[in-house]
C-alpha cells in the first residue's frame, strides 16, 4: 500500500510545480480537505454528489493558479481552497436559481478564516439571526449596520456610499441604530453573546 505522505504548504506548491507530482498532491489534497469543504457543500443545499463535483473543479483551479505562478500565498492553502470551495458553489446556486443564495449573500462579503467547521456553522447561524434582527429596524439602520459590521466599511465609507452629510450624522445614525438593536439583543443575551464574539462589536 503507497504510504500517506504529508506537505507542508510548501512543499505542496514545490510537488504541484513538478511533472510527476499533480497525482500525489491531489491524492493529499482530497485527503486533507475534501471532507472540510465538502461539509460547507452539503450545508448549503447540496448534496455529496454535488460536493464531490465541486471539489474536482477546486482541485483543477487551484492547480491551474499555482502552475502560472498566480497563487501569492497571501493566505494559507486551507482558507484559499475554502474561499475558491465556497465561491464556486455559490455561482453554481445562481446558475440552479437556488432562492438559498439570497440568504448567503452577505457571506460573500468577508474572507472565511481558519475557524474549525463547527464554529464556522454556529457563526453562521448567529449571523442569520442576527441579519434578521437588523432587517427590522428598517432600511436606514439597515444599509449602515450591514456596511458597519458585515462588510466592514469605514465610517467614512459609509458616509461616500449612502451620501449623508457629514460623518457625525453617520455615526449619529449608528448610534440610533446601536441603541434599537441592543434593546431587541436584551431580550436575547444569548444572541448578544454571538454577535460580541462574531463581529466587530462596538456601541
Amino acid at each position: 500500500m503507497e504510504e500517506q505522505r504529508d506537505y507542508s504548504d510548501r512543499e505542496l506548491l514545490e510537488l504541484i510545480l513538478t511533472p510527476s507530482g499533480i497525482d500525489p498532491a491531489v491524492r493529499f489534497l482530497y485527503r486533507t480537505h475534501f471532507d472540510f469543504l465538502g461539509i460547507y457543500v452539503q450545508q448549503h443545499s447540496g448534496t455529496i454528489e454535488d460536493a464531490e463535483d465541486i471539489f474536482q473543479e477546486v482541485v483543477v483551479a487551484f492547480i491551474d493558479l499555482v502552475q502560472k505562478n498566480k497563487f501569492r500565498g497571501e493566505s494559507t492553502i486551507k482558507t484559499f481552497l475554502f474561499a475558491l470551495n465556497r465561491n464556486i458553489w455559490l455561482n453554481e446556486l445562481k446558475k440552479r436559481n437556488r432562492s438559498s443564495v439570497r440568504e448567503m449573500k452577505y457571506e460573500t462579503a468577508r474572507p472565511i478564516e481558519e475557524a474549525g467547521i463547527s464554529d464556522y456553522i454556529a457563526a453562521r447561524e448567529g449571523r442569520q439571526q442576527m441579519m434578521k434582527l437588523i432587517e427590522s429596524l428598517g432600511a436606514v439602520c439597515q444599509q449602515i449596520l450591514v456596511a458597519f459590521y458585515y462588510h466592514d466599511m469605514s465610517i467614512k465609507q459609509i458616509l461616500d456610499q449612502l451620501s449623508y452629510e457629514n460623518e457625525q450624522v453617520v455615526r449619529n445614525k449608528k448610534h440610533k441604530c446601536m441603541q434599537k438593536l441592543e434593546r431587541l439583543l436584551s431580550e436575547n443575551p444569548l444572541l448578544a453573546k454571538t454577535l460580541k464574539t462574531y463581529s466587530h462589536y462596538e456601541s
